[in-house]
């Protein structure tokens, strides 16, 4: 929720998207980004049939990438295969368990010396516990170790996360003010133990209206920046983002411009 809060949505460059369902479980979606000169954009679809749904994306690299998941071949498990073209070591397989107040989840690369990850998680709505690790089997290397504690309530959610191979210290905290009104307030510290240095990120957010929220954040660094967002029809939004930053007074403020459109494809015919 603290993730949602300071970055979901925030952007400054020009980007549009294009979403559609049909009714037979097929659906699109196209995304283009516009980053001074440079065009960058992707076609997704995905096709969902009984337990099984398959995701395809070609980006503007003519990269192509698949993943193919099975949800409750047995029940609780949810396996899903992914690949890249033309990337031949991408093959990976995961595994996910669900059940109660417990998650595990598994992944292992298709290769002669793959990479191996694990994660599992327990708890309930008030507390989690959650960790992680990465094991390389090419080098006999961790690729990464994390852990997590969670604490929930109706009103406000903290966290405490040890990352980076224990590099990093991460604590968040978020409010619900008036659940009314959306209006909510975050907060994030980060310390570092390798370089001895701390940042944080403040940030809030109160919708306008049934249709229009406006956000806000500021960081350590003195960055300040401001997002409005209008829900101009059903599940369709536009988004405005500024951002000033006082330590480099010679460059123009950043400005974004976000449309996402999400019509049924009975409705482009």
């Amino acid at each position: 929720m603290v993730k949602d809060l300071l970055t979901k949505d925030y952007n400054f460059d020009q980007k549009i998207t294009l979403t559609t369902l049909s009714d037979n479980g097929l659906g699109l979606a196209a995304t283009g980004v516009n980053i001074g000169q440079l065009f960058i954009g992707d076609i997704s679809t995905q096709y969902k049939s009984g337990k099984a749904t398959v995701d395809v994306k070609v980006d503007t690299n003519s990269n192509v990438s698949s993943t193919v998941t099975v949800n409750e071949l047995v029940a609780g498990v949810k396996t899903s295969f992914s690949f890249k073209i033309p990337d031949q070591k991408s093959g990976k397989l995961d595994v996910q368990y669900l059940h109660g107040h417990a998650a595990i989840n598994s992944g292992i690369g298709l290769t002669p010396t793959p990479v191996l990850e694990l994660a599992a998680a327990v708890g309930s709505k008030e507390l989690a516990l959650g960790a992680e690790v990465g094991f390389d089997s090419a080098s006999a290397s961790f690729t990464k170790y994390n852990a997590g504690i969670g604490f929930n309530k109706h009103d406000f959610s903290a966290a405490l996360i040890l990352a980076d191979k224990g590099e990093t210290l991460k604590a968040s905290y978020v409010h619900v003010v008036n659940p009314i009104t959306g209006t909510a307030v975050a907060a994030e510290i980060i310390h570092r133990f390798n370089k001895y240095e701390n940042s944080f990120t403040i940030g809030g957010c109160h919708s306008l209206n049934p249709l229009t929220t406006v956000k806000t954040r500021f960081n350590n660094s003195g960055k300040a920046s401001i997002l409005c967002q209008h829900e101009w029809r059903p599940k369709s939004f536009i988004t405005l983002s500024a951002e000033y930053d006082p330590k480099n007074i010679s460059a123009p403020s950043r400005v974004g411009l976000a449309l996402a459109l999400k019509p049924r494809l009975n409705e482009l015919s």
